[in-house]
């Protein structure tokens, strides 16, 4: 049975037979209700909390998560990749339903072993056009290449066009967020201890981003007011065609509302509601980056 969803590219409420399916990986921090509602499939990572695992999003929702990952004395937690086992279920799944291609965008292969098993499972099937895109970073800025591949399988094109546009779009693909220490990203394995222990000694709340496949500090401001209005600053400054608001647990609505209304009313030309999401980060980004997060992840518009 042919996948059906709706299609939002032209504010069309006409349903269309979905030949080409989107798969993606958990980091992309996709909403279930969002990712469902866009026929998105989403191959979990694996979080360990001691001896305790679970596949994200499944056995282990994102609320959850960061009640185990705040919880005093709770064992520091680890991901690990997806299997290309896993990858291969998935893919064959959407092309027995009907697909006949499929896009993948992933997290970054600097960042994960989830890209690799991703291409391994698609090698292990080379008489179907699967097109594996390695998005260089990670949370939204892998949902949101493939939330552009639904919207153009919706418009029509083909894979091969899907996957050359997608990846052309990467380069206006971009994230930043304010955290409050550096210590997640040491203990993640993502910032080696020197750098995370100049950070320390400096006291401040650097702001991160991925350049080039790697997570670096992009400024070092010194208090959480100021990394925050900087993020502000760094994602308003060209127009936007599509946001992402991305925030932990430790949030509060006001705290989130602030912030979203701060950058909304700074971009230039504004953002099609339709294009503006808000959420969570999920259990396989969180352990990197801690909480008291505010950031966001975005596409600017191509000048």
């Amino acid at each position: 049975m042919d996948a059906i969803v709706r299609s939002s590219g032209l504010g069309s409420e006409e349903e269309f037979i979905a030949r080409i399916a989107v798969v993606t990986d958990s980091t992309a921090d996709l909403a279930p209700g969002a990712a469902a509602a866009a026929g998105i499939r989403v191959v979990p990572l694996f979080v360990r909390f001691g001896a305790d695992e679970f596949r994200v999003g499944v056995d282990l929702t994102t609320e959850q998560f960061w009640a185990r990952m705040l919880a005093p004395g709770a064992p520091f937690p680890a991901t690990a990749a997806p299997s290309p086992g896993t990858f291969r279920e998935t893919f064959e799944a959407c092309f027995a339903e009907g697909a006949e291609a499929i896009i993948c965008p992933t997290i970054g292969s600097k960042l994960s072993a989830t890209f690799q098993s991703a291409t391994l499972a698609a090698q292990a099937l080379p008489d179907r056009e699967i097109h594996v895109i390695d998005t260089g970073s990670t949370s939204m800025s892998t949902g949101i290449p493939a939330l552009l591949a639904v919207e153009m399988a919706a418009a029509g094109a083909s894979g091969a066009e899907i996957a050359a546009r997608v990846r052309d779009r990467l380069r206006d693909v971009d994230l930043y967020v304010a955290v409050d220490t550096l210590d997640y990203l040491r203990k993640g394995g993502r910032l080696s201890p020197a750098r995370a222990a100049i950070g320390t000694l400096l006291s401040v709340k650097p702001i991160i981003t991925v350049i080039d496949g790697l997570v670096v500090m992009a400024e070092r401001p010194r208090t959480r007011a100021r990394a925050r209005e900087r993020v502000v600053e760094l994602i308003t400054a060209a127009p936007i065609e599509r946001i992402a608001f991305l925030h932990t647990s430790t949030s509060t609505p006001d705290e989130i509302r602030a912030f979203c209304d701060r950058v909304l009313a700074r971009i230039p030309g504004g953002v099609d509601p339709d294009r503006i999401s808000v959420g969570l980060i999920g259990a396989s980004t969180g352990p990197h980056l801690g909480p008291d997060l505010m950031g966001a992840a975005f596409l600017r518009q191509r000048r």
